[in-house]
């Protein structure tokens, strides 16, 4: 069987998602969990989108194979179905800062990661210190000097489209800077926090947090509106480009296509090396 797996978890106090000797991540505890639950050796995970130290998720998605048997007789002796036996369950293994909040059968060629038609992120910044919350510390980042909201929405929209995104990646040995960014904003909210919201196909290695690093100058005044362009154009890591906090960066949602054909089919788009149109 093929479970989908819907969770939230508070990044403060992992080293990021992916499993690391000694040290407490994301899937060494849901795997540990389920492990326990379903009564079988920890599972191998394959998650939608893989976040850093201290990178919080609202809306993360990853699956796992897992026997008939196991699967069948998580409800034990109750009649609940066994996606909701294992919810259930897992609330009672998992600690606090982990929530499974759906697990869900789905087709075998389902794909966390290569099934994603996009990933939603935010990234919040207070520029009034006065008003910082403190009970929204660890998911917000304070900066020292005012933001100009309306230019730094002004530099980021013209970044959205099929580009190299190198400038803003950490590079990694056989892997395409290649994304399509499908929207990039930002706004104040109620509360007086500039929020951004990034969306896109897929990001590489710290590139949320490189485009916030890019935008932030041109709300500080210190950058016009067009050098974020610029400097994607320009295809190198520029210095002048900080790799903001990751604990201001959350994943809210990823979003898969509504049929098994469309996963599929989106699979096998994914795996495909994507090309810059010109311009």
């Amino acid at each position: 069987m093929r479970i989908r797996i819907d969770l939230a978890y508070d990044g403060t106090d992992f080293s990021g998602w992916a499993r690391q000797p000694g040290l407490r991540t994301v899937e060494e505890t849901l795997a540990q969990g389920l492990g326990r639950v379903l009564r079988v050796e920890p599972p191998r995970l394959v998650v939608g989108g893989r976040t850093d130290a201290g990178v919080h998720a609202r809306g993360s998605v990853c699956h796992l194979d897992v026997a008939d048997e196991a699967w069948r007789r998580v409800p034990g002796r109750s009649d609940r179905a066994p996606g909701e036996a294992l919810v259930t369950r897992l609330r009672g293994v998992l600690p606090d800062d982990v929530a499974v909040r759906a697990a869900t059968e789905v087709h075998p060629d389902f794909d966390a990661r290569f099934s994603a038609l996009r990933r939603r992120y935010s990234y919040r910044l207070q520029d009034r210190p006065r008003s910082a919350d403190p009970l929204r510390r660890r998911d917000t980042v304070v900066v020292r000097h005012p933001l100009d909201v309306e230019a730094m929405d002004q530099a980021a929209r013209p970044l959205v489209g099929l580009r190299d995104f190198a400038a803003f990646c950490k590079p990694r040995e056989g892997a395409t800077t290649v994304r399509t960014l499908l929207e990039f904003t930002w706004q104040r909210d109620e509360a007086g926090v500039v929020v951004a919201t990034v969306v896109a196909d897929a990001f590489c290695h710290s590139m949320v947090r490189a485009l916030v690093g890019a935008v932030v100058p041109v709300g500080e005044g210190r950058r016009p509106p067009g050098w974020p362009l610029e400097v994607q154009q320009a295809g190198g890591r520029d210095p002048g480009v900080r790799v903001m906090p990751a604990h201001g960066l959350c994943l809210e949602e990823i979003t898969y296509p509504d049929t098994e054909e469309g996963q599929r089919r989106r699979g096998r788009e994914s795996r495909a090396v994507r090309e810059p149109r010109p311009g």
